[in-house]
């Protein structure tokens, strides 16, 4: 066994919903009727700025504008959580040309982990309806962390798990809040213009459209290029 395989130049971190899966459209759709059901109004500068990205336990008590208890953030999180979850379990798929990617990221041996502010159980919701799950060495999600996205506790963590530091880490994101994270942790970050346009993406070192433009051997380059800036 060669040096290479034992250090790995680089490990890749993705995100979930958007990124592994395009479900962004459908939690938008849920977060409708959830805000519809318990009469909450909200702009899209706010869906932005403060729920898209973010932890159930952030943005919960934030659209309903008093302090709840942790059990009342509980049920309302998981009665919109089921709601996805039933509305998205016959149309859920991997992102164009992941499933590929994946393949060839472990063909060369390149750890990879999954980061998300996305609770557990769609978690496993994912990976069950995708099997995708044995492509990734590690996977963090909402209940393992402390803090949310924009915080980089999460890839920090996840860089942590698979051996790397962060500097040594790709990511994978769509969201604004997400973006921010992994340049706070110190990862390069490619944007997947998923939920936003281009030029919403502009802090993300690469922005791509789905995963068919990519190929691990383009990774490394890019990765020193980038970091040679």
């Amino acid at each position: 066994m060669t040096d290479q395989f034992i250090t790995p130049p680089f490990g890749v971190l993705f995100d979930m919903d958007g990124v592994i899966i395009d479900s962004n459209p459908f939690h938008k759709i849920c977060l409708e009727r959830f805000f519809k059901k318990h009469q909450i109004y909200l702009s899209e500068a706010n869906l932005v700025q403060r729920v898209y990205g973010r932890r159930n336990v952030e943005w919960i008590p934030y659209v309903f504008g008093r302090s709840l208890t942790p059990e009342e953030i509980q049920q309302y999180a998981e009665e919109k959580e089921q709601m996805f979850r039933k509305l998205y379990k016959d149309a859920i798929q991997p992102v164009e040309g992941l499933s590929e990617f994946l393949a060839r990221l472990q063909e060369a041996r390149i750890p990879c982990a999954i980061a998300t502010s996305a609770p557990k159980a769609n978690l496993n919701f994912t990976l069950s309806h995708t099997h995708l799950g044995h492509f990734f060495q590690a996977v963090i999600y909402d209940e393992m962390v402390a803090n949310g996205k924009p915080n980089p506790e999460v890839y920090l963590k996840a860089a942590s798990t698979i051996g790397l530091p962060p500097k040594k880490c790709l990511v994978f994101e769509d969201s604004l809040s997400g973006i921010e994270a992994g340049k706070e942790a110190g990862c390069i970050v490619i944007g997947i213009t998923t939920s936003h346009s281009y030029q919403e993406l502009h802090r993300a070192d690469l922005t791509i459209d789905n995963f068919t433009q990519l190929k691990p051997t383009t990774l490394q380059p890019l990765f020193n290029n980038i970091k040679q800036h």
